[in-house]
Parts: structure tokens; C-alpha cells; sequence
């Protein structure tokens, strides 16, 4: 029985993309993200964990089209296309990459290409690709007071940042700070760990009920 050719799959398009030979090996990393505390007269500053970061896969692909004479790059362009925005959503598209019972949720975050052999002319006919897949995890965001008009970002804070400066520089009003407070669950605005992950409306004017 042959081996399941692993596949990508762009969710918005439902196109299938094969790869041409299964990858050898994969490596799956996962990691916490944690803020070091710190407090005068320790040797060294205690940490308290801020979040969890998001899964990577990468893998390298294999391409040869050398016993048909063909340009590999007819095979290596499907995967480096997944970086492109696409014209409804303006952003790279959701994949699938599945191999048997494995599937990965993600999007492509990079790719590095390497061709390896060429023909009279110059044309590549193998080629390998490293990839790098981030996990994708949809947010879903109930607003409970004000009216948020498009798709949330997130920002992370730096050391030095505040709530004010946060609203005044993206949604261009520094009084929005309460409803990004708000809507992050946060009671104390003055004391937010650097290393945060804010949730804050990409609209720059805020709707409030009078």
C-alpha cells in the first residue's frame, strides 16, 4: 500500500496542494511565554507567566522534476503563493496541512528556498523548501459596551507603554482606553505586565452609547 502523500489545503479556496515527496521529518515546537518581575535586591528576578505562544510546525519539502525536464518552480510557486494576501480578507489565507491522522490548523509564516540543480539553460529543476507553519487560533470577541467596527488586532505592551498611549496612537482617541480595559478584562490600567497581549478594534473612532 503507498505511503498518504501529505497535503495543504487553503481553506479559503479549498484548493488541494499534494506535496511532491512527503517531508523526512518534522518538528513540532510549542512554547510559554513568562515576564521576569523586578524587584530591588535579588540576585535574580522571579517570573510569572503571561500566555501561552502559539504552535510551529516546520518541515522541508523536497521538489524534482529533473526525469521531466520541467521548471520546478511550476511546483514550488503553490507553496510560496500561500504567503500572498488574499482580495477579500487582505491577509494570507487560513490553511490545513493534514498527513494521515495529523492536521495543523495555520498559516504559512515563512519559507526559505533553496534550488540545487539546473538545466543547460539555467532553468531549476530541484529544489527545496524550509517551511514554517504558526498555528491558527480563531478569536471570537463579545463587546459588551461600545460599538467596535472591524476586525480586532492585537498589540503587545512594551515596557513604558500605557492604555492611553495605546488608544491614541491606533484608534486615534486616548479616552479609549477604558473600553480596551474593558474589553481585556483589565481592573488595574497602571500596572499591566510588559509582554501583554491586548485585544484593541482596528476603528479609530469608537461609537459609545449616549
Amino acid at each position: 500500500m503507498p505511503l498518504e502523500k501529505a497535503t495543504i489545503t487553503n481553506t479559503s479556496t479549498n484548493e488541494h496542494i499534494p506535496v511532491m515527496f512527503n517531508p523526512e521529518e518534522y518538528s513540532l515546537d510549542k512554547a510559554n511565554n513568562f515576564a521576569e518581575v523586578g524587584i530591588p535586591g535579588l540576585e535574580a528576578p522571579p517570573i510569572q507567566y503571561v500566555r501561552g505562544n502559539l504552535s510551529s510546525l516546520k518541515m522541508e519539502l523536497f521538489f524534482d522534476t529533473y526525469e521531466k525536464r520541467e521548471d520546478v518552480r511550476q511546483f514550488t510557486r503553490k507553496i510560496t503563493k500561500l504567503l500572498e494576501k488574499a482580495p477579500n480578507s487582505l491577509a494570507p489565507p487560513i490553511l490545513l496541512f493534514s498527513w494521515g491522522q495529523f492536521n495543523f490548523k495555520c498559516v504559512l509564516d515563512n519559507v526559505n528556498q533553496r534550488f540545487t540543480m539546473f538545466m543547460s539553460d539555467g532553468t531549476p529543476v530541484r529544489a527545496t523548501l524550509s517551511v514554517n507553519f504558526k498555528e491558527f487560533q480563531p478569536i471570537e470577541i463579545e463587546i459588551r459596551r461600545g460599538l467596535f467596527i472591524g476586525p480586532p488586532t492585537i498589540q503587545t505592551l512594551i515596557e513604558g507603554q500605557t492604555l492611553s498611549g495605546i488608544a491614541g496612537e491606533i484608534l486615534g482617541d486616548p479616552g479609549s482606553w477604558r473600553e480596551i480595559a474593558e474589553l481585556n478584562n483589565i481592573d488595574d490600567a497602571r500596572n499591566i505586565p510588559p509582554g501583554t497581549n491586548l485585544v484593541i478594534p482596528s476603528r479609530k473612532k469608537l461609537s459609545r452609547p449616549r
